[in-house]
Parts: structure tokens; C-alpha cells; sequence
């Protein structure tokens, strides 16, 4: 069932066993698990239906450290930015969760074998191929195809499978409006999350719409899933019990902010002959039941040797090199025009096979998303200043990038090159530069994460390996900010099976009577 807040009776209090904040791909995963359980779920989400810019003007905020758009990187109504995201599915790796010495504040209180079941589920539920993420051979059509031979074991291929991409509000609204045990309360908005005297236990939720209701929630246990900045700005609002907000007795709420710094043209890659590339490569591609993408990873062994973080890199295909100065009209530079014949030229002479022809190869453009080193200074705040519509303190993000990260993907971008130098068909110009402070971001991929951090230590974490806040018995967290590393994938496979291994955990308590 589906019931706007705004008609909701001023004052009315709602009973229910669950209350679940945040109706995005993290709320929608754990409601439509729980379809069918018994237990009675209200799922409130501060938007209605469709877009309206009065809501998604309540994501608006200060940013203080590298400029970062608050008000547009994510979406707020039913659906969340599932109703704009790009459907880019991969797992994390098992070094991920581990405990890096050369990584601070590394180390989940979960492994990657403990997510495995979870992933093969979110697979389903963002409607992508088979758990099949790494298998050259399954990727292969029959043998057709193949990974670039890069020598070394450095560089590997790895895969990513697409997403439709699975607009979340439109395909699972029917059975989250027809279940029997969900009511979905629409433009309702949590203004605080009050617990009771001894802030052991949340109480009640206070409610309010942009048109000036306000009601009262009142569940057994609560999910909070509003996505990586607003669950840490909800946890610092609630603060009429315990003053420095819920969860955040050692001040942990909102710090340890990370995203994925994007980077447009890193390298430009030369390659003598274009057969070489199979076509996952350079665009989407459907193989094997799933539509997918190769990309460059560096491998465990590497990451683990070269103590650095994780980068990963994709190419497309730009300009067909000629010996005879043929062009196809698109820009270049005059270094472009006479260097890259003569690279070319020099391959075919020593390493690859004589060009058969005037074609010399072909110039590939590339991106790379790339991993932070979590860092307690980059946080999310309340600001001092300015309110939304509804009264409440806006974010003040001050997120933070150093330049070991940067050093750290120049690094790993120049191992890329020896890789392709030691293949000897190809050649790598690195185009990203080295800077003396990393202050500004040249791109980011719109992922916030790791506001309310995964820890078994209460100290070092908001939440436990369950996702339940830290000395509060019925609260959890869903979504990207329990992250306690970001690796350097798009979290979203992963926020899914986390939000699927929280709903069998919340289910297996209802169950207990615990």
C-alpha cells in the first residue's frame, strides 16, 4: 500500500514492527525480501512517485574541502538513484575486506567469502548474467575470444556486467505496493530518529512533510537506508537524547567520507593491430547471457607486493593510425600526428608483426576510476548555517583527497605501460600528471561511502558486522557509508548484498523473538 504522507491525520501514530528509511535500491532490496514474513513494515521515503525539485532541493549543502555537488548527485524520490545510475555490476575483491598494513583503517569485520551467497542474489535482483565476473573462459563465445596477453601478471582483465540499468521504483514497485505487510509512507521525511532516555534503543520516529504534517512512527527495529551522506547527516540530527548524535559516542558518524576520483584520457594506448582487441573491450557487449565490459584491474598479488590501492581503467577505441597521413577528421595535436606514426612504426619494425598496409594501428582513449585511502578528516558535518524547508541542519561536506592516492594511481598507471612495452604490440603514453597537492577532483563517479563505517570495534566503527549501530540494540544501517573501504568498483552489487544479508539477519531476529 501505498500512502502520502500529506494526507496522513497531523499527529497520527503508526505501530509497526519494522521501519525501514529510504525507499532506494538498499530499501526496496530488504522490503521486497521480507514480502511474505509476517512482520509488519512501514518503508518511508521523502519523495513521492516521480521527481520534484522541492524534495531534491533537501539534498542541498555545503561543500567545504574539493567542490563536490551535493544537490545533484543523487536522486530523491521512490526508486532513489537507481532511477539514474549507469547499472555498472561487479563484486569487490577478496583483498577488499582485508586488513592492509599499508592501507589505514583497512580491514572489514566481514570477508568477501561471506558475501559470495549475497553477490550471486544481488545478481538477480539487479537483473545481470551469471556470478561469472572473472572467467575469461566464460566470457570467450566458444574460444572466439580472448583477454590482451599482457605479460607479468600484473594487469588482468576483468569484467563487468550491466544492469538494464534496473530502474528499482518502477520494477519493484508492484510488489512493494501490493504486499500486504508494507505500507510505503511517500513524501514523509524522518526528521529525527529519537531514542529513549538511555539512547540504547530508539523509540519513535518524528516525521514531517514539506507541507507541514507531522507524524509518528514507532517500530520494534529500524533501517536506516537513505545513502552515504544523508545516514550520517540523520545520525548527527538525532540528538535530542544523546547531544553528538546516535551511534556517535566516539565520534565516528560522518568521518571516513570516500568516493571513486575519476580521471578522463589517464594514458592513451597504442595498439599495432586492432584485431587484437575483442570487442567487450571497447563498448557494451552481450556474451555468455549477460551484457558486459572488459576493464584492466591490477591483481591481488600486485596490490599486496606494491602495497597500493586498487585502480581500474577502460578504453575505447579513437583514431586509426595511417601511414599515409589519412585522416578521419577528428582533432589531434601536431605531437599526436608525428609521434604516434613514428611509436607505431618503431613496434612494427621490432617487436609486432610488419603493418600490412597503411593503416599502423589504432589510438584507444581511456577512463579510470581509482580507490582513497579512508581518511578520518574527509566527514560529513552538520552545517552551522544554513536549514532546508523542513528546519533541519544541511550538510556540510568536507571531503578530502591526498596526494599519496594520487602518486599511488600515476604508480599503477606506469605499470600499465611496462605491461604493454613488455607485449611489445602496443605502447602506453601516460597522460595523467603528477601535482604537488590533489585539491580539486577532475572527475568523480557520484558514490558516497563510508560515513558509518563497518568496525567491530565501537571506536573505529559506526556499525558492527551485522550493520547494527554500536550500543544501540534495534538500529541498522543499509547502503555505501558501512563501506570501510571503497576498492574501485561501483558499490552498488555490493550495497545489494549487504541490504540482502541485513534482511535474513533482521528476519532470523523477528523470528528469535530477540
Amino acid at each position: 500500500m501505498f500512502i502520502d504522507g500529506r494526507q496522513v491525520p497531523d499527529g497520527t501514530i503508526v505501530d509497526t514492527d519494522l521501519a525501514i528509511i529510504g525507499a532506494g535500491a538498499a530499501g526496496i532490496t530488504i522490503a521486497r525480501e521480507l514480502i511474505g514474513s509476517g512482520i509488519s513494515i512501514a518503508l518511508i521515503e521523502s519523495g513521492g512517485l516521480d521527481f520534484e525539485p522541492d524534495t531534491q532541493a533537501l539534498y542541498d549543502g555545503e561543500s567545504v574541502g574539493v567542490p563536490y555537488p551535493l544537490d545533484t548527485s543523487r536522486l530523491r524520490y521512490f526508486g532513489g538513484s537507481t532511477n539514474h545510475w549507469g547499472g555498472w555490476c561487479r563484486p569487490m575483491q577478496p583483498i577488499d575486506f582485508e586488513e592492509r598494513d599499508w592501507v589505514p583503517h583497512s580491514g572489514w569485520p566481514i570477508t568477501y567469502d561471506d558475501l559470495v551467497p549475497f553477490y550471486e542474489r544481488a545478481n538477480k535482483v539487479a537483473q545481470v548474467g551469471p556470478f561469472r565476473f572473472n572467467d575469461a573462459d566464460w566470457w570467450s563465445d566458444g574460444g572466439k575470444y580472448h583477454p590482451l596477453p599482457l605479460p607479468g601478471g600484473d594487469v588482468v582483465t576483468r569484467w563487468f556486467e550491466y544492469s538494464p540499468p534496473t530502474r528499482f521504483g518502477q520494477v519493484y514497485r508492484k510488489a512493494i505496493e501490493s504486499a500486504p505487510n508494507i505500507k510505503t509512507y511517500l513524501n514523509s521525511n524522518v526528521t529525527e530518529i529519537v531514542a529513549n532516555e538511555t539512547a540504547k534503543t530508539v523509540d519513535h520516529l518524528k516525521i514531517a512533510t514539506l507541507t507541514g504534517v507531522k507524524f509518528t512512527i514507532r517500530p520494534k527495529r529500524v533501517i536506516l537506508a537513505t545513502g552515504g551522506i544523508e545516514n550520517a547527516r540523520m545520525l548527527l540530527l538525532s540528538n535530542s537524547v544523546q547531544k553528538e548524535g546516535l551511534g556517535n559516542g566516539h565520534d565516528v558518524v560522518g568521518r571516513y567520507f570516500m568516493e571513486h576520483p575519476h580521471i578522463g584520457q589517464p594514458v592513451q594506448i597504442l595498439i599495432t593491430d586492432p584485431a587484437f582487441v575483442t570487442p567487450y573491450y571497447k563498448t557494451y557487449t552481450k556474451l555468455g547471457g549477460a551484457q558486459i565490459r572488459g576493464v584492466f584491474m591490477f591483481t591481488d598479488e600486485y596490490l599486496r607486493r606494491t602495497r597500493r590501492l586498487g585502480t581500474v581503467i577502460t578504453f575505447s577505441e579513437w583514431k586509426l593510425i595511417r601511414s599515409d597521413g589519412v585522416t578521419d577528421g577528428r582533432p589531434e595535436t601536431e605531437e599526436d600526428a608525428a609521434l604516434e606514426p613514428d611509436l607505431l612504426q618503431l613496434l612494427h619494425s621490432t617487436t609486432a608483426k610488419p603493418a600490412d598496409g597503411p593503416v599502423l594501428g589504432m589510438r584507444y582513449a581511456s577512463g579510470c576510476a581509482t580507490e582513497q585511502t579512508p581518511n578520518p578528516l574527509s566527514r560529513v558535518m552538520l552545517s552551522d548555517d544554513e536549514k532546508d524547508a523542513l528546519g533541519l541542519q544541511r550538510t556540510k561536506l568536507d571531503w578530502r583527497l591526498n596526494l599519496e592516492d594520487r602518486t599511488n594511481l600515476h604508480e599503477n598507471l606506469e605499470t600499465l605501460a611496462r605491461s604493454f612495452g613488455e607485449w611489445g604490440n602496443g605502447t602506453v603514453r601516460i597522460m595523467f600528471k603528477d601535482k604537488p597537492k590533489w585539491d580539486e577532483a577532475e572527475g568523480w563517479g557520484n558514490h558516497h561511502m563510508g560515513t558509518t563505517r563497518m568496525a567491530s570495534d565501537p571506536r573505529k566503527g559506526v556499525v558492527d558486522a551485522d550493520c547494527k549501530v554500536h550500543g544501540i540494540d534495534n538500529l541498522y544501517i543499509a547502503g555505501s557509508s558501512v563501506f570501510t573501504t571503497s576498492a574501485t568498483i561501483n558499490p552498488t552489487l555490493t550495497i545489494l548484498a549487504l541490504a540482502m544479508r541485513l534482511s535474513d539477519h533482521v528476519k532470523q531476529q523477528f523470528a528469535e523473538g530477540a
